[in-house]
């Protein structure tokens, strides 16, 4: 059996199709299907049953699931552990954070450090996904809920508070129970968050015109006339056409923290980012 092929195993089970592993690992449809097949070949079991949604594991391939994935985090504890241990301030990070966190909050960091280290690539990926740090999908991660992970070393960045914002020209201030008033929300994936039930509790006859559970797509959509939307200050701030509106109590506001696996604590270039990302982030 070739011990690589666990990886082609894991990506169909967590993907369910071919096409999504593949896209995952950057490997082409058929190669995925040939490897799948040589490694079924190999151990002399039908991992996966195909059907017309998909791929679904077998009870063969459900049996050794959980070895396969302990065998996995073994690869990449290796790899993490010698990645910690190099010194030079050259190679690759990748980050992860929300869509505005990162363009506003984050990219002006990065620009500086890549001046400060000019041998360190880094890649930011935005978007609603929670990456993980034990499996190596990203080095450092930036989100609004606190982590539980016991190999996760973590820390509460910085407080970020919100308002409501609407178009310019616009009122000042916004009375009553949104009777009449058009609104921009969360989508109903996100409708838990607390600005969104803040919203709907204190404008609960608001007609919500708009939903998006992108912020900088909130933005825009107010902006241009869509109606009220709840937003994160350095966001709301930096967008041209929004006013921040009074409607009788301030927003809650959200917390933003930082964390990274463990095994990567002596990694200089990762230190070096977090200590320019505290210097430059931590007292906003």
């Amino acid at each position: 059996m070739e011990w690589s092929d666990l990886r082609i195993f894991l990506a169909i089970a967590r993907e369910g199709t071919l096409g999504a592993a593949a896209r995952r690992l950057g490997l082409s449809q058929p190669t995925m299907g040939r490897r799948l097949a040589a490694l079924e070949a190999a151990v002399s079991q039908t991992l996966f049953q195909r059907t017309a949604e998909g791929f679904v594991l077998t009870h063969e391939g459900t049996a050794v699931l959980a070895h396969a994935e302990r065998m996995e985090e073994e690869a990449l504890a290796f790899e993490r552990r010698l990645a910690g241990a190099q010194a030079q301030l050259d190679g690759f990070l990748r980050i992860s954070s929300s869509d505005w966190f990162g363009r506003l909050m984050l990219a002006p960091v990065l620009a500086e450090f890549g001046r400060l280290h000019p041998r360190v690539c880094v890649e930011l990926l935005t978007d609603a996904r929670l990456y993980s740090l034990p499996r190596r999908e990203a080095d450092l991660v930036f989100r609004i809920r606190a982590f539980d992970e016991p190999e996760v070393i973590s820390r509460r960045l910085l407080h970020i508070p919100y308002a409501v914002y609407a178009p310019l020209p616009g009122p000042q201030a916004v009375e009553g129970d949104g009777q009449g008033i058009r609104v921009v929300t969360m989508d109903t994936a996100f409708a838990d968050m607390p600005d969104a039930r803040w919203l709907a509790k204190r404008l609960p006859k608001a007609e919500v015109a708009m939903r998006s559970n992108n912020r900088d797509v909130q933005a825009m959509l107010s902006a241009q006339g869509a109606g009220l939307a709840v937003l994160p200050r350095p966001l709301g701030d930096a967008t041209p056409g929004l006013r921040p509106v009074d409607i009788g109590e301030q927003p809650p506001g959200r917390d933003t923290y930082v964390g990274y696996h463990r095994d990567l604590r002596r990694l200089a270039r990762l230190r070096a980012l977090l200590d320019l990302v505290i210097s430059q982030l931590a007292s906003v």
